[in-house]
């Protein structure tokens, strides 16, 4: 395991994207503010990023100059 991995600060804004979708979802679903710490928000938020996470890790493993 490495102790620093160069992906990790890269990943971060996209995290907290996915946990502002969530948060906001799940109060529109609930009709009232949701804390994004809530217990669902943070279901979803972990559903999500290991549903994607592979594919996340591997296009911002990739960098910028990488074509696709």
């Amino acid at each position: 395991m490495r102790l620093h991995d160069p992906v990790v600060p890269r990943q971060l804004p996209v995290i907290k994207k996915i946990i502002d979708d969530e948060t906001w979802l799940e109060g529109e679903r609930r009709g009232c503010y949701v804390a994004p710490n809530d217990p669902a928000v943070r279901e979803r938020v972990c559903d999500v990023v290991l549903r994607v996470g592979a594919v996340l890790r591997a296009s911002l493993s990739a960098g910028p100059d990488s074509a696709s």
